[in-house]
């Protein structure tokens, strides 16, 4: 009896023990699957991210090369009969164009005469608020030619420049100022009338000349431009708009023309319609 249950016991064990192992194998061989399976996984995420960053070098690089693209357009050139014009100065002129004068816009019949309508526009937009009457603006290829009327700047027979054109200088010095390579000539016109006898100014051409000195020392002086910029000259009654034949036409004659010679970049910058407007100016004089 006793042999029998000794037997059985060990029996017992050995069955036991036989069930644990295989229980211990089962889960041993799906741990090392479970394992394998992660370390594909993680082999497969990698491959995955690797890809994922190639795509957005990609992107990123496509991206860079519009905006490249973009640029060298904005900046190529386009060679006419004036200027080589960028389209990003064309895009300017086209928003200026739109605000000219269908009148005046009716006569542009060139690219050339586009350019010099919204330069004009601009710089009479910037200088001659409120004193349109006494200021005329006319542009011819990259020189800007800027006529005051005497009634604004000067007395009768007196090179005394009146302080109803302080405001007028002061926003043209503003744009001599803004562009470093800008060279400005300051004419000075008389009429043909001769001067009166006794008077302490010789004649019309001294009263021209000491008109334009009178104009470019103010610009230097009280406005800050550089005096290496500037060019005094004095024309005297030899360059007319008019007849002298009447009091209207002499009067045409009596001026100052303010004459910028920018270089071409300077030129088309006068495009540019972001600077603010002239506060208005009293063109009474005292």
């Amino acid at each position: 009896m006793k042999k029998t249950l000794t037997v059985t016991v060990l029996a017992a064990t050995l069955l036991t023990s036989c069930v644990s192992k295989k229980k211990y194998v089962a889960l041993e061989e799906d741990y090392n699957n479970t394992r394998s399976n992660l370390q594909q996984t993680q082999v497969e995420k990698e491959k995955l991210e690797e890809r994922l960053n190639a795509i957005e070098q990609r992107v990123a690089d496509y991206n860079s090369r519009i905006n490249s693209l973009t640029e060298e357009n904005d900046q190529k050139l386009e060679m006419n009969e004036l200027t080589a014009m960028s389209n990003a100065n064309k895009r300017k002129m086209r928003e200026t164009l739109r605000k000219v004068d269908p009148a005046k816009l009716a006569d542009a019949e060139t690219l050339e005469d586009s350019i010099n309508l919204a330069v004009a526009y601009n710089l009479e937009s910037q200088i001659s608020s409120g004193s349109s009457e006494d200021v005329d603006i006319t542009v011819d290829k990259t020189v800007v030619m800027i006529n005051v009327s005497d009634k604004l700047l000067f007395r009768s027979g007196s090179h005394r420049v009146s302080r109803d054109a302080y405001p007028l200088l002061e926003k043209l010095a503003e744009v001599i100022n803004s562009e470093p390579a800008m060279e400005v000539m300051v004419e000075g016109h008389t009429d043909s009338q001769t001067m009166v006898e006794n008077s302490y100014i010789q004649d019309n051409w001294e009263l021209s000349v000491r008109r334009s000195t009178a104009i470019v020392r103010l610009l230097q002086d009280r406005f800050n431009v550089d005096p290496e910029k500037l060019i005094a000259a004095g024309r005297s009654s030899y360059k007319p708009v008019a007849d002298n034949d009447t009091r209207e036409n002499r009067a045409l004659n009596r001026r100052t023309r303010i004459v910028i010679l920018p270089n071409l970049d300077k030129f088309l910058a006068l495009l540019d319609s972001e600077q603010s407007a002239a506060q208005p100016v009293d063109s009474s004089n005292n």
